[in-house]
Order: C-alpha cells, then structure tokens, then sequence
C-alpha cells in the first residue's frame, strides 16, 4: 500500500491521542477491587474503656481504636490534595462498646467505599466503652485514598 507523506504524519499524532485517551480512561475508571473485601480487624482483645467525659474525646479514642484494628489501610503521612472519596459516618455505641447503629451522613463520592466502611466499622467492635458518657453517637468523616487507605478526621495527619 501506498502511503502518502500525509498519512504517516498523523500516524504519530493518533498513536499520541489514543496514549491519551487510554491513560485518562485509567485515571478516572473506578478503583472497586481494593472495596471489594472488608478486611479482618488485627485487634486482641476488647479494649480498655474510654475515659472521655466529652464527645469529641470519645472520636480520638474510637480512631485510635479503629486505626488499631486496620493498620494497614491506614494512610501514612500527609493524604494527598485530591481524595478518592470523603464521607461522613455517624456510629452509635452502646454502654460495653458495641455498635448499634452506623448511619451515612454524607455519601461518598464513590459508590463502592460507603459500604466498605460501614462494614469496617461494624467489624471493629467492640469499640472503647464510653464509660463515663453512657451509649453514645458520635459523627467522623472519613478520609478515603484510591489505593483503599483511609484516615478519619479525628487524628488525621492533613492534605499536602
């Protein structure tokens, strides 16, 4: 086949567009394999009972508790400025640390990281008896990276 001086011109231009296209469909495709599966807590033991008097006390130590629980999906260091998702999570526990209730406040933007953290949660009682506030209900949010990382607002480490 005859090709004209034209034709291979473009060729590199095309090559270039598809390159382009492929990586921005990667970029923004969904990133559901890592939210798939809840993973198991690394606790040993029930906690020891929370000291807080206040609500905001009691964030700490269910984060503390939570970060705990899932090491590894914690997000080391300061999260980068564009996040895969944020939501807003309100948990009920109950007198021993139980969970009663999770409910989401502020979906997240993607779908599939809701359920994965209402499931986290749930899966990390017993929670630190809230021994001087009784059954409570405390709101976090949620600070979700695309690799399936997380940190919650209570100790977060910032945005760079």
């Amino acid at each position: 086949m005859n090709r004209t001086p034209s034709m291979n011109a473009s060729a590199p231009l095309r090559r270039a567009a598809a390159v382009a296209v492929l990586t921005a469909l990667a970029w923004c495709a969904p990133a559901q394999a890592q939210f798939n599966s809840v993973p198991a807590p690394e606790t040993s033991g029930p906690p020891s009972a929370s000291a807080a008097s206040v609500e905001k006390d009691y964030r700490v130590d269910a984060a503390r508790h939570i970060y705990a629980a899932y090491p590894k999906r914690i997000y080391k260091g300061r999260l980068p400025p564009l996040l895969y998702s944020v939501m807003v999570v309100e948990t009920e526990i109950d007198a021993v640390g139980q969970v009663g209730n999770v409910h989401v406040v502020r979906k997240p933007a993607a779908d599939e990281v809701a359920p994965w953290v209402v499931a986290m949660i749930k899966r990390a009682a017993p929670y630190p008896a809230p021994a001087r506030l009784g059954p409570l209900r405390y709101t976090e949010i949620w600070l979700v990276d695309r690799s399936g990382r997380f940190q919650v607002d209570a100790i977060t480490e910032g945005q760079r």
